[in-house]
This record gives structure tokens, sequence and C-alpha cells, in this order.
């Protein structure tokens, strides 16, 4: 199950994932409040928290996923996965990388640092990002 995270600036967009995610997750949840927020801004952040319950995604919603996330990969300006799943972890810090945006991955933890790394308003340049290591632990 998907749900939207409230208590996060209208420029940041919080995505809460628990159980197994679904197509009709990403159909009635993510893609709406995407959508939104894309209209508020051209540039905007993105919360994704992986929750304790977090059982991955099914074969639908990873298609989905990967085709509509694809659409919207520049109009980000940070990223943060709250995950302690270390294969996903591993996974964004390697996209991390060739992103324009600054991603920073937080364990459990470390949601409510991650809300407040996401929300503020100063941006490093992307030569400070690619040698960023402070800031969220990888498993």
């Amino acid at each position: 199950m998907l749900t939207i995270m409230n208590d996060l600036p209208n420029y940041v967009l919080g995505v809460s994932a628990e159980g197994k995610i679904s197509r009709l997750d990403y159909e009635t949840v993510s893609i709406p409040a995407i959508k939104k927020i894309m209209k508020l801004s051209k540039r905007n952040r993105l919360l994704y928290h992986l929750g304790s319950n977090f059982d991955g995604f099914d074969p639908n919603a990873k298609m989905i996923d990967a085709k509509f996330g694809m659409n919207y990969l520049s109009a980000w300006d940070k990223i943060a996965l709250v995950s302690d799943h270390r294969m996903i972890n591993d996974f964004a810090r390697f996209f991390g990388y060739i992103l324009s945006c600054e991603v920073c991955i937080f364990k459990e933890a470390e949601l409510e640092e991650a809300k407040k790394w996401i929300s503020e308003k100063k941006i490093k340049k992307v030569e400070e990002k690619k040698n960023d290591t402070d800031g969220g632990e990888f498993n």
C-alpha cells in the first residue's frame, strides 16, 4: 500500500510504502500525486519511504514505476530514500550518481532526519553531490 505523507512542504512529495506494492497503488496514489506536484512547479523533491513492513513490488507495479519514473527523472531537485532494504539502497545509490539531482539514502530510524534534509531550501551543486559522503548511511 502506498500513502502520501502530509507533513511536508508543498514542494516535497512524500510517499510511504508498506506491504506489497501493486499496479493499483501506483494508479490511484503515486501517479496522481506526482502529476499534482508537477503542476505546481517544474522542480520538486521526492521522499520515498519503504517502511519496515514493505514487501516489494509486484511485476506490474515495477513496469509502471520504470515507465512513469523515466518521464520525471529530471524533474526532481532532491530525492531522499528512507529504507533498510540493502538491495534497493544499493540500486538507488548506483543510479544516484547518474541523476542530475541530489540523492541521499537514510535508514528507517532516520525518517525525521530525511524529512528535514528534503525540506531544506539549499541545493548543493551536482559536483558537490557526487562527492557527498555524509548524510544517510548505507546498509
